[in-house]
């Protein structure tokens, strides 16, 4: 069985061929960075039409290069949910509209589910049950894994997600968008013990986070910070460091709570932070102190894109949901409601 996978959920527009037997076929990715820099952030107007330009060059792109045809496509699926309206838009209307051209079934996805599953899509898959720590620039959040659909969200954030607190930071440093990348890139020249940064609700019992206190403490350290001096870039580097390993820790103490309640001992890792080398370096530590596992998608499949979409639709494609031609997006969209397979 073969599906075509569509992403557009915010600012990346992928694209990506999935068979069950052979494994991904093709994968394609456009990021529109350049194209929201300027204003720091994604416009979602401007981040809808740009979906409209790249999309089906993409799509044949990807089909060409996974040699396949229409023909050849038994199901085809898009992010329904959750994300900007507009973006979504586009990718469910273009794959509900080949869905229906080629007479195949189109499947509705659950970004952040393509998310906690994009580690099956390596050699070393982990099984289930597993505690997912989902880390993006819009979500953080904490899940329970018992099956596909059978997640329970142990906390979430309840401000700034952890990527979203990355990118404000970075841009009060004056780095440019999108600032987590540049911020940890920064963070590396950074030295230990020159700023003490708070952990956010690590101080109480459960597993929420809040990362907007963070970034509020690190306005104040930059505003506080002589960066007139010959020192600077060393000032900025340390105060950078100071955050990313905060954040980091927050993580780890976190998650460390979350495998101590549920009692597992397998932990995954998914969403654009999990590229940070700091966290993967202290979660190995972590889970080789719990005598536990750690599992990543590879950094191609970090951040939004079309591979995660296809092996989450195709799970959904063989449990047999579907949707209609009137289906409607969902930028708001639990992920605790979505049906067991």
């Amino acid at each position: 069985m073969r599906i075509l996978g569509i992403e557009t959920s915010c600012d990346e527009t992928g694209i990506a061929v999935y068979d069950d037997e052979q494994g991904l076929l093709s994968h394609e990715l456009y990021s529109q960075v350049k194209l929201h820099a300027d204003y720091g952030g994604v416009v979602p107007e401007l981040a809808s039409r740009d979906h409209v330009r790249k999309i089906i060059p993409l799509i044949e792109k990807a089909m060409a290069d996974a040699n396949t045809t229409s023909s050849e496509i038994d199901g085809v699926a898009f992010t329904q949910g959750p994300g900007l309206v507009g973006a979504l838009l586009v990718g469910s209307s273009v794959g509900r509209a080949l869905a229906y051209a080629w007479d195949v079934p189109a499947v509705g996805v659950h970004h952040m589910e393509g998310h906690l599953l994009a580690p099956m899509l390596e050699e070393s898959a982990p099984e289930f049950p597993f505690v997912a720590l989902l880390v993006s620039g819009g979500h953080s959040m904490l899940v329970k894994v018992e099956g596909i659909g059978q997640y329970e969200v142990l906390g979430e954030s309840i401000d700034d997600a952890a990527g979203e607190a990355f990118d404000k930071t970075a841009k009060l440093l004056g780095l440019d968008y999108p600032g987590g990348p540049l911020l940890a890139k920064l963070a590396e020249k950074g030295e230990p013990g020159h700023y003490k940064f708070p952990r956010p609700m690590t101080d109480r019992p459960g597993l929420d986070f809040s990362f907007s206190g963070l970034k509020t403490f690190a306005a104040n350290t930059i505003r506080d910070a002589d960066l007139s001096a010959d020192n600077a870039e060393q000032t900025k580097a340390n105060i950078a460091y100071a955050f990313q390993e905060a954040v980091v820790d927050t993580l780890i103490i976190k998650c460390k709570r979350a495998l101590k309640q549920t009692g597992m001992k397998r932990l995954v890792i998914a969403g654009g932070v999990s590229a940070n080398t700091m966290l993967r370096e202290q979660m190995k530590n972590l889970m080789a102190d719990l005598k536990g596992e750690v599992f990543y998608p590879s950094l191609a499949y970090c951040t939004d894109n079309g591979a995660m979409i296809a092996y989450a639709g195709m799970q959904r494609l063989k449990a047999g949901e579907i949707v209609g031609l009137s289906s409607q997006v969902k930028p708001r969209w639990p992920l605790d409601t979505l049906s067991a397979i």
